[in-house]
């Protein structure tokens, strides 16, 4: 019986170490990503917002040359 709990302490520490920075390694690949995506989501915010600018700007343009044609909302 002895001999059974030192081999699961023998064992069982350096398993528990390799589990427990095999959890680690993962929390940290997985934050990045995290941050990865949130930047990700950001660049796509400040892409909408630009392209919504370039079509006021075009609609404006539009205006300005054909105020005849202008459809009427």
């Amino acid at each position: 019986m002895t001999g059974t709990i030192a081999v699961i302490m023998v064992f069982g520490i350096p398993i528990t170490a390799i589990i427990t920075t095999h959890f680690q390694k993962q929390s940290k690949i997985k934050a990045g990503m995290l941050k990865d995506e949130l930047e990700l989501e950001k660049l796509k915010h400040l892409n909408y917002l630009a392209e919504t600018e370039k079509m006021k700007i075009e609609l404006e343009q539009m205006k300005i040359v054909s105020p005849k044609d202008e459809i009427k909302f």
